[in-house]
């Protein structure tokens, strides 16, 4: 078989695969209120994420602004003694981010005294 047939096979089967995972009635369904409830629920783990996020970044500034210092210190001519600066300020600031959040959070609140608003019915009436 050659090469070019077996990349017709290989996507025909591909094909044939994505056909038969279509959602069924049930799955197909959705209506606002569902559609709400699962974004609302698919973020909640969207500060912790940030927050990882931005200790690595931060950890990783922090380790380039030491190298850059150093840098400075073995060759002043060469680097400034403001690149070294800069990155450590912006990783010490990226590594403050998850814990004004949490005060943040704290002070104001983090919401869960709302819920979300749910359509009930709907009519419509002619005058």
């Amino acid at each position: 078989m050659s090469l070019r047939k077996s990349y017709y096979v290989m996507g025909a089967a591909m094909t044939l695969g994505l056909v038969g995972m279509a959602p069924d009635a049930a799955q197909a369904a959705n209506n606002f209120s569902k559609i709400s409830k699962n974004i609302s629920t698919s973020i909640e783990d969207l500060p912790g994420l940030l927050a990882a996020l931005s200790y690595l970044f931060g950890i990783l500034l922090a380790v380039l602004g030491i190298m850059k210092i150093k840098d400075h210190v073995e060759n002043p001519s060469q680097t400034h003694l403001k690149d070294g600066a800069i990155r450590l300020l912006a990783g010490g600031a990226l590594f403050a981010i998850p814990i004004v959040s949490e005060a943040m959070f704290s002070t104001v609140g983090t919401g869960t005294a709302s819920q979300a608003a749910t359509l009930k019915k709907v009519t419509f009436t002619t005058n």
